[in-house]
């Protein structure tokens, strides 16, 4: 067994695994997993830089996690930054805090690297194996990965929720024209995704991260957050679309009303519901598999 410890920081969350991993069972034994919302990616699809507020909360969070790994005595740290900072122009100020506070230099991996990893965490635990399409929405990319066993095809295309919300959403709730600009750029997303990865041919669609886990909670009727419910649960197209429409039309603060939104996803959950339903959608589908088993998981693995 080998104790690691796996960062994976992205547009709108960081998030901590501590897990002993044990390679030649295929077990991964958690003892710590937690997310703290800082969004990283505040404003750079305009500016095109890290703002500093946003450096600093996620500094903050670094913080936390240091002492944390430092407690479980993890033997291997692995931090892997995903869509924001590999766009901005002042990631190097990103990659220095990050090497004074946790030790470990931040890798800034591409879209098909990112890919990889939400492939092995998303998959590991599933049974058989057919033809499954892993969809990752992040905050300010969503990743499509076709494989059996392993990755056959990938592709990362800049549609997030973060990403979409401040691009079009300005008004609340949003109007018909901004949330049908939204539509028009997850459609022309999904056209360059379609060219690499072949999105219709899978049998079976696993939905990833923090918008398709919210939908579902949501869909299930949760009062409260609930991994166990939501790990594996199987979300219908009528369902994902009935909670977008909801989303959609609801102010802010009903929105904030609703136990199972985590108050950093309030303002951007309505844009990443919206993806998870035109993928659903284009590739005709009848239902999603959610995952709580990401690319966190992936990285924890590619370590032990």
């Amino acid at each position: 067994m080998t104790r690691v410890a796996a960062v994976d920081c992205g547009t709108n969350s960081i998030r901590l695994l501590v897990a002993d991993a044990d390679p030649a069972t295929g077990e991964l034994a958690e003892l710590d997993r937690r997310m703290t919302i800082v969004r990283l990616g505040q404003g750079v699809d305009r500016t095109g830089r890290l703002a500093p507020e946003a450096l600093e909360r996620t500094f903050a969070a670094c913080r936390e996690y240091a002492e944390a790994i430092k407690g479980y005595g993890a033997e291997r740290v692995r931090f892997v930054a995903t869509s924001a900072s590999r766009d901005a122009e002042n990631r190097d100020e990103f990659v220095r805090g990050v090497l004074d506070i946790l030790g470990v230099e931040p890798e800034v991996i591409s879209g098909d690297q990112e890919a990889e990893f939400s492939f092995t965490g998303a998959t590991q635990e599933l049974p058989g194996h057919e033809e499954r399409l892993v969809v990752d929405i992040g905050g300010g990319s969503t990743e499509f990965v076709v494989g059996h066993d392993h990755v056959e095809a990938a592709r990362s295309v800049d549609i997030g929720c973060v990403r979409l919300t401040e691009r079009h959403f300005r008004s609340d709730p949003p109007t018909a024209a901004e949330v049908a600009a939204v539509r028009a750029d997850i459609a022309a997303a999904l056209d360059l995704a379609g060219e690499t990865v072949p999105i219709r041919e899978a049998q079976t669609l696993v939905g990833l991260a923090g918008s398709v886990t919210t939908v579902a909670a949501i869909a299930l009727g949760l009062e409260q957050y609930d991994s166990t419910a939501i790990h594996h649960s199987r979300i219908s197209r009528e369902q994902v679309a009935e909670v977008t429409r909801r989303l959609l039309s609801s102010t802010h603060d009903e929105r904030a009303a609703i136990p199972v939104i985590h108050p950093g996803r309030v303002d951007v959950i309505g844009a990443g519901a919206l993806v998870l339903l035109e993928i659903m959608e284009r590739i005709g589908i009848a239902e999603v598999v959610v995952s709580e088993h990401d690319i966190l998981d992936g990285i924890a693995w590619s370590i032990a």
